[in-house]
């Protein structure tokens, strides 16, 4: 008798689960939302041939990027700035590759240690040079002719978890394209 009520169960199952019909009257239509803006609003651009000058009253190096004399970008006050400075070329199996590190960047030389630094606004970004030494002494290596790569990213962006130390992640998660940044020369 169990086995008779379970298989009678099994095949009211069966029977209401494939039964169909008609799926009712479709709703009327609604509003149509505002829309979004396509992709992220951000910006790159690389900026050569960067010299930096001596200042004596901090005993450092620096230099003032006005962003409105590389782009034409609206940079807004929540925008956030990433700034790489080119480290050369690595030669890789298909082919020769750029190197960029992330500012902050330190060195270690023989007078002591350096590290490139930066501060911005939505107008200008200024880049620096400190040291723990004189830095008179430094090589011009570090501070003339220099080569960086600026990111311009939305303020909200920023909270998502990239690694921005990657810059391959950083232009893959704003859909930019290498060949497609624009390069301004200094010199």
């Amino acid at each position: 008798m169990k086995k008779a009520i379970q298989l009678l169960g099994m095949f009211s199952i069966i029977l209401f689960v494939s039964c169909s019909g008609s799926d009712g009257v479709n709703g009327a239509n609604g509003l149509d939302g505002l829309d979004g803006e396509d992709g992220i609003n951000a910006q790159v651009f690389e900026v050569d041939g960067v010299n930096f000058d001596y200042e004596a009253n901090n005993n450092w190096f620096a230099t003032r990027l006005t962003f409105n004399d590389f782009t034409n970008f609206e940079i807004l006050e929540s925008d956030a700035i990433l700034v790489y400075r080119f480290d050369g070329e690595v030669d890789l199996s298909d082919g020769p590759a750029n190197n960029w590190s992330l500012i902050p960047q330190n060195f270690f030389v023989n007078q002591g240690t350096i590290q490139y630094t930066f501060a911005h606004n939505f107008v200008d970004m200024d880049l620096f040079i400190d040291g723990n030494f004189d830095m008179t002494t430094l090589s011009d290596d570090f501070t003339q002719n220099q080569f960086f790569r600026i990111v311009i990213l939305p303020g909200d962006f920023l909270s998502s978890k990239l690694d921005k130390s990657n810059m391959a992640a950083v232009l893959n998660a704003i859909n930019v394209e290498e060949e497609s940044i624009a390069r301004i020369s200094m010199k």
